[in-house]
Parts: structure tokens; C-alpha cells; sequence
């Protein structure tokens, strides 16, 4: 099969395969593995956009872009990067889409030319010592809480209590978090380019865990958090938002970014204040770098 027809027939492996042989940044250096899994990733949301359209990598235009870059804009919380690192790649696909001769024109050059990187990196939010200390609180279970409730209570509890993403607490499943031992700790499989982990669990957690388990299925292989209705898909991100939300208004917590990332970098936060160094922590948080525990440790009193 000639290159311009599997990018047309099979996208994806066409994708990969230009990734590993071909592909690199604007230093001409080839992308690390980390990366490509990454950018895969992204091709993958990218494309399935365009198909919901419908259109294709040949024949998608400005309309499609400006499309997708809303859907990201409502995704992704203020001040991050995400729109331009998406705009980076596929401006960069669609150079490589004219050179083999799958299109004839590249219609992210006009979105890149008013693009730029921030001079500066936003300040991660978190939350301070005392609203960490009353999100603690608040996650506590109560004699009046139904199902729902308690569900709510175990997803920020394990947001904050392990610092897992979204999409890793959206795949957990019973099996892989022990409360019954010495030592409860829940059991992170290798997700994307995140390391396999053991993260202890702190006592302040286990309680809204413990609560929500008898509300769910026994098997160790059933979803921690399947959708509402469907026990076999997990919750979506949407929901997961709208749980950690609801958690922040409850204490008063307001600030641009109210997801789940807020929590994870607390959780982050936390082990570096308790003398934790940047490569524990990163390896806590399943990062090979330490760029975030860096970023998050120029956030902290001086002298500690």
C-alpha cells in the first residue's frame, strides 16, 4: 500500500508509523516514546472529531479546526496550553499531509501564524493547607448520605487522598485498592506514559472508600466508578468535573480551574511539604519528569 492511501485507508497505523520512522520537532530531533504515545493520543481525539463531521484527513478545512479547537477550549481548564500544543501537531501533520500528497493545502498554517507560546507558565492551583484540611473534612461520610452522595465523597476522597488523573481514577476497579490491611493502598496500572504505581492511601480517605464499597459490585473486576446507569462503562469526565466542583463550592474553594487537576497537584503539594523530594513525589504522581514537582515546589513558603 502506497503512503498517501493508508493515510486515507488506515489513519491510525499510518500515524504511527510515520511517528516512529519519520516524525520530529521544530529542533529536528525525533520525538522520545513518551511523546508519541502522547501525540498518538491526540491524533486519536482529532480524528474522531473530524469522523463525527463527517470529513476526512484530506478534505478537512478551517471550519473543522475552529470546531475542534472550541470543543478543547471547553475541556480544558484556563490558562493551559493544550489548544496550542493540539495546534503545534496538527500544523505539523498537515505539512507532512501536502509533502507525501495526501492534501493540497495546509489549513492550520493560518491558526499557527497568530499562535504563540505564554512567555511564562501559569501558577498550578492547589489547594492551601486549610482547604485541603476542609476538603478533608468534607469528604467524611455522613448518616444521611444515599448512594449518590457517597459516590461523590469516594471520588474527591481518592482524587486527593492518591493524586491519580481523572482518566486513571475513571479505569480503577475493585480489585486494585486494599482497605483491610495495614497499609491501604491503591494500585495504579501503567496508563499511556504514566508508570505502574503503589500509592498509600491516607487515613483521611478510607472512610468515604469503605462507605461507597457497599454500594458496589464485590467483583475485584468491576469499575470503582462505573456510569450512573451502565455498570460496565466508567464515569465520564464531565461527571468527574462536576463531582470535584460541587466538593470545592461546598468549602468555598473558588478559583479558574475547579477539576480534578486542582486536587492532584494539592496532593502533590502536600507530600513536598511534608519534606518529600521532587523525584519522590514525581514518582508518586506515576511522572518519569520532574517538571510539575518543580513547578509546584517553587510555590511553597520559603525556607521550607
Amino acid at each position: 500500500m502506497d503512503i498517501p492511501t493508508s493515510w486515507t485507508t488506515e489513519p491510525h497505523a499510518a500515524y504511527l508509523d510515520w511517528q516512529a520512522t519519520e516524525a520530529a520537532g521544530a529542533d529536528r530531533r525525533r520525538f522520545s516514546q513518551r511523546s508519541i504515545i502522547q501525540h498518538k493520543a491526540m491524533f486519536d481525539r482529532f480524528l474522531r472529531h473530524l469522523s463525527q463531521r463527517p470529513t476526512t484527513l484530506a478534505a478537512f478545512g478551517a471550519e473543522h479546526l475552529e470546531s475542534f479547537f472550541a470543543d478543547v477550549d471547553n475541556r480544558c481548564a484556563p490558562g493551559t496550553t493544550t489548544r496550542l500544543r493540539y495546534l503545534k501537531l496538527i500544523d505539523r501533520l498537515c505539512r507532512h499531509l501536502v509533502a507525501v500528497g495526501v492534501r493540497q493545502s495546509n489549513p492550520a498554517a493560518a491558526f499557527a501564524v497568530i499562535a504563540a507560546w505564554p512567555d511564562d507558565e501559569p501558577v498550578p492551583l492547589f489547594l492551601d493547607p486549610a482547604a485541603d484540611i476542609a476538603l478533608q473534612a468534607h469528604v467524611q461520610p455522613d448518616a444521611g448520605d444515599d448512594a449518590r452522595a457517597t459516590r461523590n465523597r469516594a471520588v474527591v476522597a481518592l482524587f486527593l487522598g492518591a493524586g491519580i488523573t481523572a482518566a486513571e481514577l475513571r479505569a480503577t476497579r475493585g480489585g486494585e485498592f486494599l482497605l483491610d490491611t495495614v497499609r491501604p493502598h491503591l494500585r495504579v496500572p501503567k496508563h499511556g506514559p504514566r508508570l505502574e504505581r503503589i500509592v498509600a492511601l491516607p487515613a483521611f480517605c478510607t472512610p468515604a472508600l469503605a462507605a461507597w464499597n457497599q454500594h458496589r459490585p464485590a467483583s475485584a473486576e468491576a469499575l470503582l466508578f462505573p456510569a450512573p446507569r451502565t455498570a460496565d462503562k466508567p464515569t465520564n469526565d464531565v461527571l468527574l468535573g462536576a463531582i470535584v466542583r460541587g466538593a470545592l463550592d461546598a468549602i468555598g474553594f473558588a478559583a479558574p480551574d475547579m477539576s480534578p487537576r486542582v486536587l492532584r497537584n494539592t496532593f502533590a503539594r502536600r507530600h513536598l511539604l511534608a519534606g518529600r523530594t521532587n523525584e519522590e513525589v514525581s514518582r508518586f504522581l506515576g511522572l518519569t519528569s520532574q517538571r510539575t514537582a518543580v513547578r509546584l515546589r517553587a510555590t511553597l513558603p520559603v525556607g521550607v
